[in-house]
């Protein structure tokens, strides 16, 4: 293939070794789906590289990345109810976000269907929590489906979607982080584009109501309760559910990606239970569960994060009179963590220890121990130079910071210890208000980046003005959506498909009311720094923009122009009084001390950006 569009859009059937992202977008292609809206998080964010790969004027839907994921789903909602195959994605706590809205698909008929595809993440590779939304499903009614590799992604897909058209209803795809960014080779099938497609609006109001008025609610929970057992019986009816019988009295129940490390662990196990893999962890297929259960002695249930699927096949044992004795978790670490075949592995050991044999301890390694290496901000990055200006700025020791999500949270890290409480995105002025009530002694500063102040910034904002909370903001603006891969923002002056006008933060900012807007550039440190004092010094709210370019994203730009050469800089040996600001407090990966107390600076790191020879108090750092 040319090129991954080209892939993608290829019409007779082929194969191609794919991430579980990938596999996504072909398999939205050959559903036919129109609409497709995003908020970006990882592990999600791969799908709309893919469908970014399509030409604009070649792509079969319409894709966007919204201000937020309620308005995400907002947006796909409103699709559907036109008739239009619509799909929502991003990560698992973005459902949270999602969730004012999300609760109420299950109770609408959904004219052209649903897909909600979350990225789960146990293991907490790229979140702040091990959230399971499972429990999202069983709240709302939403159906689950839950795929185990590329393959299934893309297989479950189609079934996800023809489930949602079919029967009008929003269907969840949860993928987990390995499963997103796992690789295989996916055999897809052919597909032909319409010749002209249906750009009919269907809304329908009498397949409502759509205004959930209370004498409509019961009736329309009714009927989200009769459609999961109608949907149960449809996942049956078409085989998704896989049995692997191996003749044994004992069992595991286990559904998505733990299925992989479940045959990797039994694949040198002589004495192999047998396996029920579910495609639909919810709702359950209860026949399938209780013909299993009453085929074995004993069963083990296998599930990453909480203990959903095992309280549910507990509650189906009871209520069938089986004597099938069912374990699930046995300790708390069960209840942490990816299950990779190493920690699958222990955990059948400790519960078939005659069967399973425990996991090889590897040779000691006769190396030295390799240091620990925490996540640092990029070499260049603005924030760094905002950080280090400010905690200059900040009375010792008297001052609350409040972090936010995004590239500065990493502000918290040493040498800055910039943001002592974070909770979510967009959560720093609320937090930072209620730090300041009967505060009169400490001053309160809150830090926010100019894509979280659209997704979720502004209400927290408008809400310390309106309630005259008394407290400094200092809004980030790198100009990109730094953290998920340079996704562009209401502010970045494109949206995903073209050129737009970018919504100017400060003029927000004075729209709202904020009477006291300080702005510079964050290389300019000392005057950020008096910026800070003056801020600081009023009683009222007041926001400090410090802006500087996404320093990683721009070198990438500057790398493909030709005749670009970096331009590190270099210690003046002979200047240098081993203070060590540059190390110490600047804190810029591309300087590396020596025992000695030599400082030396890494050529293949340093972008030559030269925001750090302002910092060192002997003026050795030089270009």
């Amino acid at each position: 293939m040319k090129n991954m569009g080209d892939m993608l859009l290829t019409r007779p059937p082929f194969s191609e070794i794919v991430m579980g992202n990938t596999a996504l977008v072909r398999a939205m292609i050959e559903s036919g789906t129109r609409v497709v809206t995003s908020y970006p998080g990882s592990p999600t964010p791969e799908i709309a590289t893919a469908i970014k790969s399509i030409p604009l004027d070649r792509r079969p839907f319409y894709f966007e990345f919204s201000t937020n994921e309620k308005v995400a789903t907002e947006v796909a909602f409103g699709a559907s109810l036109n008739g239009h195959l619509a799909t929502v994605f991003f990560k698992s706590v973005g459902l949270n976000v999602a969730a004012d809205s999300f609760v109420q698909l299950s109770l609408m008929h959904l004219v052209g269907g649903m897909v909600i595809v979350l990225g789960d993440d146990p293991g907490v590779n790229s979140s702040q929590n091990e959230q399971d939304n499972r429990h999202y499903a069983y709240m709302s009614y939403t159906p689950v489906l839950e795929p185990a590799n590329p393959t299934e992604v893309y297989c479950f897909y189609k079934e996800a979607a023809t489930l949602a058209a079919t029967m009008g209803k929003a269907v969840i795809l949860r993928l987990t982080t390995h499963v997103c960014h796992a690789k295989e080779r996916v055999a897809f099938a052919g597909w032909t584009p319409p010749a002209q497609p249906d750009n009919t609006p269907r809304f329908d109001p009498a397949r409502g109501p759509y205004i959930p008025l209370v004498s409509a609610v019961f009736p329309k929970k009714r009927q989200a309760l009769e459609d999961l057992q109608r949907v149960e019986r449809w996942v049956d009816e078409r085989n998704l559910h896989r049995t692997i019988n191996n003749g044994s009295a004992r069992g595991i129940i286990v559904s998505g990606m733990v299925y992989l490390s479940v045959e990797e662990v039994l694949a040198e196990v002589v004495d192999k239970p047998d396996i029920l893999k579910l495609a639909m962890p919810y709702p359950l297929p209860s026949r399938k569960i209780a013909e299993f259960l009453a085929a074995h002695e004993e069963v083990k249930v296998l599930e990453e994060l909480d203990d959903t699927l095992e309280k549910e096949v507990k509650a189906l044992a009871f209520d069938h009179q089986l004597t099938t004795r069912v374990r699930g978790k046995a300790t708390v670490e069960d209840w942490i963590g990816e299950y990779t075949p190493d920690k699958v592995r222990d955990i059948l050991h400790r519960t078939w220890p005659e069967s399973i044999p425990p996991r090889k301890t590897a040779a000691a390694a006769a190396t030295v121990p390799i240091p620990a290496r925490p996540p640092q901000l990029c070499p260049g990055c603005g924030h760094r130079s905002a950080f280090h200006a400010i905690k200059q700025a900040l009375p010792a020791d008297d001052t609350i910071t409040v972090a936010d999500i995004g590239c500065h949270t990493l502000g918290f890290q040493e040498p800055y210890r910039m943001g002592e409480v974070l909770l979510c995105m967009g959560a720093s002025p609320g937090i930072a208000a209620g730090m300041t009530l009967f505060n009169t002694t400490r001053k309160v500063v809150a830090f926010l980046g100019d894509s979280t102040f659209f997704h979720a910034g502004i209400p927290g904002i408008i809400n310390a003005l309106f309630n005259k909370h008394n407290l400094t903001l200092v809004l980030m603006e790198n100009g990109t959506t730094a953290m998920t891969g340079h996704q562009d923002h209401a502010g970045s002056g494109r949206n995903f498909n073209e050129a737009t006008e970018a919504i100017p933060v400060r003029q927000v900012l004075a729209g709202l009311g904020v009477q006291h807007i300080f702005e510079t550039d964050t290389y300019q440190q000392q005057e950020l720094a008096d910026m800070m004092r003056q801020a600081m010094a009023l009683d009222t709210f007041n926001v400090v923009i410090a802006r500087h370019p996404c320093m990683l994203l721009f070198a990438r730009k500057q790398r493909k122009k030709s005749g670009y050469a970096p331009h590190p800089v270099r210690i003046d040996q002979q200047q240098c009084a081993q203070i060590h600001t540059c190390v110490q407090e600047f804190g810029c990966p591309s300087f590396s001390r020596a025992a000695d107390g030599t400082v030396t600076v890494n050529r293949e790191l340093c972008i030559g950006d030269g925001s750090c020879i302002q910092t060192c108090p002997t003026k050795a750092i030089t270009r």
